[in-house]
This record gives structure tokens, C-alpha cells and sequence, in this order.
């Protein structure tokens, strides 16, 4: 009966080993596969702010060129104000 409390007390030892090592690869799979996810996320996130940046950028300039008329039509009829007063 000793030989068999021996190879189990050599087999709980060893597969304590056996179950750290694969408990620590299991590990650092699951980080190396949550970070790849991390960073396709934040390149699609940073596509969408660039695209809509771009989005407010032309929505900018077509405000500006907007303001631009309104100022030349304020300022035509403020010439028209002062000559008929």
C-alpha cells in the first residue's frame, strides 16, 4: 500500500505543477486574445472620429460660407438704410 500513497502523492505534486503552468498559459492567451479585440476596437473608433471630423469640417465650412452671404447682405442693406434716410 506505500507504493500506491507514493505515486499518488508524486502525481498530486506533479499535476499541481502541470495545473499552475496551464492555468498561467490559459491566462495569458486570454489577455494576448481581450487585447487584439481591445485594439480593433479603438482602430474602428478612431475611423469614426476621423470620419466625423471630416463630417464637421465640411459642415463648418458650409456655415462660414452661409455667414459670409449674411454679412454681405446685412452690409448691402445697410447701404440702402443709409441712403434713404
Amino acid at each position: 500500500m506505500s507504493e500506491h500513497v507514493y505515486l499518488i502523492s508524486l502525481g498530486s505534486v506533479f499535476g499541481t505543477i502541470l495545473l499552475v503552468f496551464g492555468m498561467k498559459y490559459f491566462a495569458a492567451v486570454r489577455e494576448a486574445r481581450s487585447r487584439a479585440t481591445g485594439d480593433a476596437a479603438y482602430r474602428e473608433l478612431a475611423k469614426n472620429v476621423a470620419a466625423t471630423q471630416s463630417e464637421n469640417a465640411k459642415s463648418l465650412f458650409s456655415i462660414q460660407s452661409q455667414l459670409v452671404e449674411i454679412k454681405t447682405r446685412l452690409g448691402a442693406l445697410e447701404q440702402i438704410l443709409k441712403t434713404v434716410e
